[in-house]
């Protein structure tokens, strides 16, 4: 199976995540998204992005070895 990103490519990745969790340009905002206010709507899309690209890098690059081989029989 080819890769959709590489290990750097996620560590970039993270690194931005981690920039955009500070989100202090909410902060003095009062208003609603959604009947949410602003930060709480923007955390919540936050925490929804942070599962995909998490679910991506185990699907992606997690090693192959660690892996479980044994078959198991449900019959």
């Amino acid at each position: 199976m080819q890769r959709l990103f590489s290990t750097r490519t996620f560590v970039l990745i993270l690194l931005v995540l981690y920039l955009l969790h500070q989100d202090f340009w909410f902060w003095r905002d009062s208003s609603n998204v959604l009947g949410l206010p602003v930060g709480l709507t923007y955390h919540i899309l936050y925490c929804i992005v942070c599962t995909i690209v998490f679910a991506l890098a185990v699907r992606f690059l997690w090693p192959r070895s660690a892996a479980p081989t044994r078959q198991i029989d449900h019959s």
